[in-house]
C-alpha cells in the first residue's frame, strides 16, 4: 500500500502557493484510496489533511458501487452467496487489493514476533507469509458469509450494509492520521498522512459517520437503526485496537497499517450487522 501516492511534501511558505480547498482533498482521498480516474494536483500535507478528512466519501462511492453489483447479480438470479462473491469483489478492484495487501502484511508484521525494525522488514516484502494467509482467507471469508447472511433478509438489507461498512472503513482511516499518531517510518504513505487531520476533526467525522450509519438503518425501525449505529462503533474500535497495537509492536502506522485497519472495520461491521 505504500506504493500508491507520492508522498505529500511539506506545506509551501505563507503566501507561495494558494491554500488547499475541500476539492483538493476529495481528489487527494480518491486519487489516494481509489483506482478511480482522478487527477491530483496537490500532494502537500495541507491537501492530505482535507484528504484523509474526506476519506469517507471515498467509502461511500465504493460501497455504492459494490452495492450496485450485488444487487444487479440478484437481479439476474444469482444466490445470496454469489452476489455476496460479486460484492466482496469490488472494493478489492476499486482498490487494486491494496487494503487486503496490507492486512496481510500486518499479520505476517505482527506475527513475526520479531521487534519494530525486523517486523517493518517483514512487511516490506512482497510475498505473504502464514499469518498473512490465515487472515486474509478469514476476512474474505467473514465479509462473503456476512454479506450472504444479509442478502438472504432482502439486497436492501445487504446493500445499506456494505454502503455503511465502506463508510466505517474508510471512517478508521480519518482517526488513524490523526494529530498525534505518529508514521513508522520516514517514507511510504504512512509518512505521508500521518498526524494530518486535527483531532476535532477526527471526532467530529467519526461522529458524523455513526450518526449517519443509524440514519441508515432507520427505514427498517428502531432497533435496526441502533444495529447500524453500534455496527459503526464496533468497527471503528476494532480499528482502534489494531491501531493501538501496531503502534506498541511498530511505532506508528504505514500504508500497510492503514489498509489493515480499512479491512479491520469493514470486517467488524458486516459481521455486527450480520449477527444482528
Amino acid at each position: 500500500m505504500d506504493t500508491t501516492a507520492r508522498p505529500p511534501s511539506d506545506p509551501p511558505p505563507p503566501g507561495s502557493a494558494p491554500p488547499a480547498r475541500v476539492v483538493d482533498g476529495v481528489r487527494f482521498a480518491f486519487g489516494t484510496l481509489t483506482v478511480l480516474p482522478v487527477r491530483v494536483p496537490r500532494w502537500d500535507r495541507a491537501a492530505a489533511r482535507y484528504g484523509m478528512a474526506c476519506a469517507p466519501s471515498a467509502g461511500l462511492v465504493v460501497g455504492m458501487c459494490a452495492a450496485a453489483v450485488g444487487a444487479s447479480a440478484l437481479a439476474l438470479g444469482a444466490s445470496p452467496l454469489l452476489a455476496a462473491v460479486a460484492t466482496v469483489a469490488v472494493p478489492a478492484v476499486l482498490t487494486r487489493g491494496l487494503h487486503l495487501d496490507g492486512l496481510a502484511d500486518v499479520a505476517d508484521g505482527l506475527g513475526s514476533g520479531r521487534p519494530a525494525e525486523g517486523a517493518l522488514e517483514v512487511m516490506r516484502r512482497s510475498d505473504i507469509g502464514p499469518f498473512g494467509v490465515v487472515v486474509l482467507v478469514l476476512a474474505l471469508l467473514g465479509q462473503v458469509a456476512a454479506v450472504a447472511e444479509l442478502y438472504a433478509d432482502g439486497w436492501a438489507h445487504g446493500a445499506v450494509a456494505v454502503v455503511v461498512s465502506a463508510v466505517v472503513a474508510r471512517a478508521a482511516l480519518t482517526l488513524a492520521t490523526r494529530e498525534g499518531v505518529p508514521a513508522a517510518r520516514p517514507e511510504g504513505l504512512g509518512a505521508a498522512v500521518a498526524g494530518v487531520v486535527p483531532v476535532r476533526v477526527a471526532a467530529a467525522t467519526g461522529t458524523a459517520v455513526v450518526l449517519a450509519a443509524g440514519g441508515a438503518g432507520a427505514p427498517w425501525g428502531a432497533y435496526a437503526s441502533v444495529r447500524c449505529a453500534a455496527a459503526a462503533v464496533l468497527g471503528l474500535c476494532a480499528a482502534q485496537w489494531l491501531l493501538a497495537r501496531c503502534r506498541r509492536r511498530l511505532g506508528g502506522v504505514t500504508g500497510d497499517v492503514l489498509g489493515a485497519l480499512a479491512e479491520a472495520a469493514l470486517t467488524t461491521s458486516l459481521l455486527v450487522l450480520a449477527l444482528g
